[in-house]
């Protein structure tokens, strides 16, 4: 495909105005909302193939939320896309000051694979809200999902308003070389440094989705049952295979044990005493995923799990200890099921590990004071995150989600994503009544009124 021709054919139907009207992005919204109800049954199909989703967490963890993401731009569509009006100094009466949203134009969404849905529908949703026409590139990891994406979006909008492309490295290599008015990206750390280098070649802006080892912090007063049922859920959804994962966890020494017992408790209430056979239980994404995780579990002590079968891609929930902060393990995001429990002598010592390392995408704290809670949040640089809990925060189309750092820039959800996707023109409009104030010639009479106006 010649991808300069279509951002042409894209850029000109923009520039028709086709997608800005408050009716057109309506419009827009209310086909992916329907396009989405018809096709889900088969975009659940899709992920059960690329990643062996039940369709519980295929709706829970990605088709649910699209469509909580949609009731929430169609509820405050009308707002955003108002002119808003702002205080205007004295030294600019009589006039008004406004703050004009636009869209930015043809902007491209790359989404990844482990949530290949929620990833690539999500940010469109607040792009088309925003007026923009979008390029969408999911991930060649996810076929079946990226070739399902593709016929259903074709279905629901022109392809001069969104177009998907689909294909591997090649294709997102073709594409980042154009210029494009706004990049949007979620992926890994590595990924995201190119595609902003890439973007600085013709100054377009980005938002950076991105990962990191996000820690759960386990404090002295936590409630141990509770916070192992909440640490296994966040680590088993997507077989951990997700960028908000709990990736490894620190505990008092002391609490250590108890706490292993009670997440091997845990595990085997939620997934059974055979794991690899829960028809539930989702799978490493490839081969090449499977094996950089079993690498990681070579010479580690496993308190629970550390098998994996090649064949169906899947490894057994595992819990590590032992770790220390030079173990293979905690030198990269894992991505995968396994969960590193590391002891700490004082709450400092465990602030100060999190704190040494680069700003995580999550962060989960489990205690029941305020105190400690103010100073986590006090202390720690991290892109969001729970107080007694996991993952869940991403959910909501009221809290803004993205990182910080080496984690990512800019956020999105509900609000957040209008924004993102829009560009405030900031806007002066002036009547015939002049202030002379400002012209020449300059007199000493002038200037004492104006440093007077100016403080």
């Amino acid at each position: 495909m010649n991808y300069t021709e279509m951002l042409g054919g894209m850029g000109r139907y923009y520039g028709e105005g086709r997608t800005q009207s408050f009716e057109a992005r309506r419009k827009s919204l209310e086909r992916l909302e329907q396009g989405l109800k018809k096709w889900g049954s088969r975009l659940e199909q899709a992920l059960a193939e690329d990643l062996g989703k039940a369709s519980m967490e295929a709706y829970m963890t990605e088709l649910g939320q699209v469509r909580e993401e949609l009731r929430w731009q169609k509820k405050h569509l009308r707002q955003n896309m108002a002119v808003k009006r702002v205080p205007t100094p004295l030294t600019q009466a009589p006039g008004k000051s406004l703050r004009w949203p636009h869209p930015y134009g043809v902007v491209l969404v790359m989404a990844p694979w482990n949530y290949p849905v929620l990833l690539s529908l999500g940010p469109l949703v607040g792009a088309v809200a925003a007026g923009n026409c979008v390029v969408l590139k999911p991930s060649a990891y996810a076929p079946k999902t990226a070739e399902t994406l593709a016929a259903m979006v074709s279905e629901v909008f022109e392809a001069g308003h969104v177009q998907v492309i689909t294909g591997g490295r090649m294709e997102n290599q073709a594409l980042l070389e154009q210029r494009l008015d706004y990049i949007f990206f979620t992926g890994g750390t590595q990924v995201g440094k190119l595609v902003l280098e890439k973007a600085a070649r013709h100054l377009t802006p980005v938002t950076l989705e991105l990962g990191g080892k996000s820690p759960c912090i386990v404090a002295e007063d936590a409630d141990l049952s509770l916070t192992a049922r909440r640490i296994v859920f966040g680590k088993l959804v997507n077989c951990g295979q997700t960028c908000v994962a709990p990736d490894y966890v620190l505990a008092p020494k002391e609490k250590v044990p108890a706490l292993v017992e009670e997440m091997k408790k845990q595990l085997l209430m939620q997934l059974g005493p055979t794991p690899l056979n829960n028809p539930e239980y989702p799978r490493i994404v490839n081969g090449k995923h499977y094996r950089r995780l079993m690498g990681l579990l070579e010479g580690e002590r496993a308190e629970t799990g550390g098998r994996g079968d090649e064949r169906t891609l899947r490894i057994e929930p595992t819990i590590l200890t032992g770790v220390t902060a030079h173990s293979p393990v905690m030198q990269e995001e894992i991505f995968g099921p396994i969960l590193p429990v590391l002891g700490y002598d004082t709450f400092s010592q465990a602030l100060a590990f999190v704190a040494e390392r680069p700003h995580p995408l999550a962060l989960y704290l489990f205690t029941r004071s305020r105190k400690t809670a103010g100073q986590v949040m006090d202390r720690l640089q991290f892109g969001g995150g729970c107080w007694n809990d996991t993952l869940v925060h991403l959910a909501s189309s009221h809290l803004p989600f993205g990182g910080v750092g080496e984690s990512g820039m800019g956020a999105y959800h509900g609000q957040k994503s209008f924004d993102t996707f829009t560009h405030y023109r900031s806007v002066l409009s002036r009547g015939k009544v002049e202030n002379p104030l400002r012209y020449h010639p300059y007199t000493p009479k002038k200037e004492k009124l104006i440093r007077r106006f100016l403080g």
